[in-house]
């Protein structure tokens, strides 16, 4: 796809994610009722929820376009995962930020190490790490294959974090979507939990794809500047 449809793909996508965003704020102020035992601090939910699926989606994207670009040497594949890496670690962040909020009303602290937190702060700094590794090396090239190597290893901690309140005693709470026996949620909650599902996802596939094209800009410019770099050979007797 050509640069100026991907940047038209991209704010389009993002355009519509974000007004699904602004849709979700008034589902949640306004519509939504308020859950019975939690209270209105519940309604972080609807944020934290949708960010830890985006971070897991981004992740797993970095780990795919990782692998193949490890295989086929594309760099296209390279441009793709550092792009899905910088939204996946924005949205790690959210993750991060809402989880203690909830958390200092719901347990009466601000962070414990429980294992779902623990695995998701570990995650977060496994994408860091991925970034420092692409510039620690003085090979460009080994830098991007090291990064490659952490995205794949790094993306086993998202089915981790996903059991973990299965496999190990924790003070998070269970799945209380994806269960064998069914929601146990309201039918207004989870139809704002899907929309807030969508408008996340739509606006990080956007801010992806915007991403996507400025790497392909700026490699562009690589390019143009090593050609210009080169003297060319000259004719006998000039």
């Amino acid at each position: 796809m050509a640069l100026a449809g991907l940047r038209r793909t991209g704010l389009a996508l993002a355009g519509a994610g974000t007004l699904l965003v602004v849709l979700v704020h008034w589902q949640v102020f306004f519509w939504v009722p308020t859950e019975a035992s939690m209270g209105v601090v519940q309604r972080i939910f609807y944020v934290h929820v949708p960010a830890a699926w985006v971070a897991f989606l981004a992740f797993g994207i970095v780990a795919l376009c990782s692998a193949v670009y490890l295989w086929l040497g594309d760099e296209r594949l390279d441009m793709a995962a550092v792009s899905a890496a910088e939204g996946g670690i924005l949205f790690t962040t959210l993750v991060l930020v809402t989880g203690p909020l909830w958390a200092r009303i719901a347990w009466g602290t601000w962070w414990t190490w429980e294992p779902r937190l623990t695995l998701t702060l570990l995650l977060w700094f496994i994408y860091l790490g991925y970034f420092l590794l692409r510039g620690a090396s003085e090979s460009p090239q080994r830098g991007k294959r090291f990064a490659a190597v952490l995205g794949i290893v790094g993306a086993l901690d998202i089915p981790l974090i996903h059991v973990s309140v299965v496999w190990f005693r924790s003070l998070h709470p269970g799945p209380v979507v994806l269960k064998p026996e069914g929601p146990t949620l309201e039918s207004r909650m989870i139809v704002t939990l899907f929309t807030a599902l969508g408008g996340f996802t739509l606006l990080f596939l956007g801010l992806l794809v915007c991403r996507y094209a400025v790497e392909r800009v700026r490699a562009g410019q690589t390019l143009a500047r090593a050609g210009a770099s080169v003297t060319p050979p000259q004719e006998d007797g000039e």
